[in-house]
């Protein structure tokens, strides 16, 4: 364990410190941690050194960041008292809440964090509440799996019980696809993520868009921050490939969209955090697909704070430390958009050339997501992490949005060799 305290005389000193369980991917989430330390220090746990976090962090704990105990341990030997403690990695949700607790600071319970890391054990809280979601059917082998798709009626989804990022989510028309879709299902796995006795879930399939809401949930009551529209390709899978946050979008306003994200996050138990919750616009209404007790991801947030200013990085900090968010109000028209790239088939990567001539004045950002020499597998066999750049723009309207998204694309290209 290997312990780095800041200097005393700290300029920053007067502000509060939180802990900060694990920091993510530059790329992904240094915007958040831009947005937090100008309110907040932060002691960050991690499970190796810092690197890009430095200029972020007041000081920081090697420590194993999925045990609860040995964080509590560091904690309660620091010499300064912690204001809070948060964590947007969604394999340490849990561990942050067990830590939090233990502390006795701001948290939701380790019961309702677990309901939204496993996402059976959320289908359950939900189908007690009758908050409306897709049947769900968890099963431990084939001849499981193509009963409950019989019972539910195809089309089928089959998923993983608790990956993140579509990571292994197929549609199933039909028995014929059935075992494949299951194989994959399970063929895609992480270290940090437990396995259960039954750890792939049928699903029914829900027809209609598919958004994502950002919501910030303080003793037990929602307040919606951002809706973003999701952009899915790679059929038969669910790969998001781009999210569209439009300010004003009449989804923030809808009256049952908001009723069922009330009664899900009260249906898990869920008291105190930042929450990301992904559904269907049925022809029936919103249905549940996932509810997730962290920041959402792909840079989601990110796109809300363009055209709201609401840094969702300060407003978990400030729920964290049991303070009332500063949310502000948005009065803006304007729309942001990331958009993923992928290379035209299986490469190992030698460059990204990007014409500059051909990217539009909309475009606010573009960035690279792999470095030359690595080998990019398209879905389903890597999934996000076959990304090779991102592509944000912002503009005044959707349609002009994801024009400048579409240009931005065909004048970013990914250079290699073709992968057998």
């Amino acid at each position: 364990m290997t312990t780095a305290m800041p200097e005393t005389g700290h300029p920053d000193a007067a502000k509060p410190l939180l802990l900060l369980v694990g920091s993510g991917g530059r790329i992904w989430r240094e915007y958040v941690l831009r947005a937090i330390v100008t309110r907040y220090r932060l002691h960050l746990l991690c499970p190796a050194p810092p690197s890009w976090e430095t200029p972020y962090i007041d000081g920081y704990t090697v420590v194993d960041t999925l045990d609860a105990a040995a964080m509590t341990e560091v904690a309660r030997a620091h010499p300064e008292g912690f204001a809070g403690v948060l964590t947007y990695e969604e394999t340490r949700v849990e561990a942050a809440a067990d830590l939090a607790t233990a502390l006795g600071l701001r948290t939701s319970p380790r019961s309702a964090v677990s309901a939204c890391r496993d996402k059976y054990l959320g289908r359950q809280a939900l189908e007690r509440a009758e908050v409306p979601q897709a049947r769900s059917i968890a099963v431990a082998g084939l001849e499981q799996a193509a009963e409950a798709a019989e019972r539910i009626g195809y089309p089928v989804v089959i998923k993983p019980r608790a990956l993140s990022a579509s990571c292994g989510v197929t549609y199933v028309a039909g028995p014929e696809q059935l075992e494949e879709a299951y194989r994959e299902a399970g063929r895609i796995w992480f270290d940090e993520v437990p396995r259960s006795s039954a750890p792939i879930l049928v699903e029914e399939f829900l027809d209609g868009p598919e958004i994502s809401v950002e919501a910030v949930c303080r003793d037990g009551r929602i307040t919606v921050l951002f809706v973003a529209r999701k952009e899915l390709g790679y059929a038969p899978g669910f790969e998001e490939v781009g999210h569209l946050v439009r300010a004003d979008d009449p989804l923030l306003r809808d009256e049952t969209l908001l009723g069922v994200l009330q009664d899900a996050h009260t249906a898990v138990g869920l008291t105190d955090t930042v929450t990301h919750t992904e559904l269907r616009l049925t022809a029936d209404g919103p249905k549940v697909v996932e509810i997730n007790a962290r920041i959402g991801g792909d840079r989601i947030p990110y796109l809300g704070g363009l055209v709201t200013g609401i840094e969702i990085g300060l407003v978990a900090a400030d729920l964290a430390a049991g303070a009332v968010p500063r949310l502000g109000t948005a009065d803006s028209a304007a729309v942001a958009g990331v958009r993923f790239l992928y290379p035209e088939c299986d490469l190992r990567l030698e460059s990204i050339e990007v014409a500059e001539d051909r990217l539009p004045a909309e475009i606010h950002e573009v960035a690279p997501l792999a470095d030359p020499g690595k080998e990019l597998w398209l879905p389903p066999v890597d999934n996000a992490r076959s990304r090779f750049a991102l592509v944000v723009a912002v503009s005044r309207t959707e349609k002009d949005c994801t024009a400048a998204l579409d240009a931005a694309a065909a004048a970013v290209v990914a250079r290699g060799t073709p992968l057998s």
